[in-house]
């Protein structure tokens, strides 16, 4: 089964990325984090799903997605800028092991943040108590949604970036050194998205710090 969502809004909220806005056909029904397949409905692209995260709420009336444009790639994501109003997309029923399980500490690196918005979104909505936010980034400019992050009286935010030049922010990367800095209470839900090998290594480290394998929630499930 697939769904067709029609392009209502899109602007860029970084240099390379941007919010689309789409008709929520009847139906489509999601949790919080999770994602679909979108597939552009233009000749050589057709046939070229790939998985994106809703970030709309899953009771908001529309859907948003919060997509990063790889220009070097030829591809699907490089054709994001170039879409207009109108423009329509195949989406498949959703998925995803990233789901909401409650205020707890969640990691993202870059576009990995993603499914991070709707859960976000949809505690803020509930009055959920307060969530822990750790998200690593090549630069300043590179932070999708800043603004959001540090209005939201419910997540206490922590920035990170691995290029330093003229910022004030934390720098490096998210290692166990950074992670037992900042995390208190080890028994509490752990969000990880991001790289692989971020994900891989956050996980390591989460582990040996004594996080339950059942309160790590990534795309590879609890």
């Amino acid at each position: 089964m697939t769904y067709t969502l029609t392009l209502q809004e899109i602007e860029p909220l970084t240099h390379d990325t941007y919010r689309l806005t789409f008709n929520r056909p009847e139906g489509f029904d999601f949790e919080a984090g999770q994602a679909t397949e979108l597939s552009i409905q233009k000749d050589g692209l057709r046939d070229e799903g790939r998985p994106f995260t809703m970030t709309s709420r899953p009771n908001d009336k529309h859907l948003e997605f919060v997509i990063k444009s790889y220009p070097d790639h030829d591809g699907v994501t490089a054709e994001i800028p170039n879409l207009g109003m109108t423009d329509q997309v195949s989406a498949t029923p959703p998925f995803g092991a990233i789901t909401d399980h409650g205020p707890g500490v969640f990691i993202a690196g870059g576009a990995g943040i993603t499914p991070f918005i709707s859960i976000l979104r949809k505690q803020q909505q509930e009055g959920e108590a307060q969530a822990q936010l750790i998200f690593a980034n090549k630069s300043e400019d590179d932070i999708i949604l800043r603004d959001m992050w540090q209005s939201m009286p419910n997540v206490a935010e922590t920035f990170v970036v691995s290029k330093t030049e003229q910022s004030d922010l934390r720098s490096g990367r998210i290692d166990k050194s950074l992670l037992q800095e900042l995390v208190g209470e080890t028994d509490q839900p752990f969000y990880i998205c991001g790289p692989g090998a971020m994900v891989d290594d956050v996980r390591d480290a989460l582990k040996t710090m004594g996080v339950d394998d059942k309160n790590i929630i990534t795309e590879d499930g609890w």
